[in-house]
């Protein structure tokens, strides 16, 4: 699989949203406050928290793209999607693990740079899919994979992860 055919969709999609839009937001907005005016005692846990989210964020955003790649035969864009269910890895515990490491890296932005019009894209970015992914993305990839993703469906949660893996029998 190309990699120029992974590195188009990241950029068209998840760096759009985790890099250029915050990157705007606070241009436009000056909304960046590091440390949160925290006192000088607690003024790295902005940081601290901020990038630990990141990078939670990246591996989980990452460990997604090279399961698309490699099990699903595809990538994160609608334009070019998975070829196969891809129900490993984190897809065992939730959904939408991809956008899960989005969000946690919008999260960590919004923390580390002390920017609440970042925080506000990050819930209005976990709304805007709250809406699409039942709406769209749910009804498409039921027309795909028809049984096979209701059974995935009815077993693992849409956001909130389950303690234990899922796995078809």
């Amino acid at each position: 699989m190309s990699v120029l055919r992974h590195l188009r969709a990241i950029a068209l999609l998840p760096f759009m949203a985790t890099v250029v839009i915050p990157g705007l937001i606070v241009f436009f907005f000056r909304a960046m406050h590091p440390g949160w005016e925290l006192s000088p005692a607690l003024w790295f846990l902005p940081f601290l928290v901020g990038a630990l989210l990141i990078c939670l964020g990246l591996a989980l955003f990452g460990w997604t793209v090279r399961l698309f790649s490699n099990v699903g035969q595809g990538t994160l864009a609608p334009w070019d999607p998975t070829q196969h269910l891809v129900v490993r890895g984190p897809y065992q515990h939730v959904r939408n693990p991809m956008i899960s490491g989005v969000l946690a890296v919008l999260l960590g932005e919004a923390a580390l740079l002390g920017s609440l019009p970042v925080f506000c894209w990050f819930l209005l970015f976990f709304a805007l899919n709250q809406l699409y992914i039942p709406r769209f993305e749910e009804p498409g990839l039921e027309e795909r994979f028809g049984e096979e993703y209701r059974l995935y469906k009815r077993h693992v949660p849409r956001w909130v992860p389950r303690l234990g893996p899922w796995r078809a029998h």
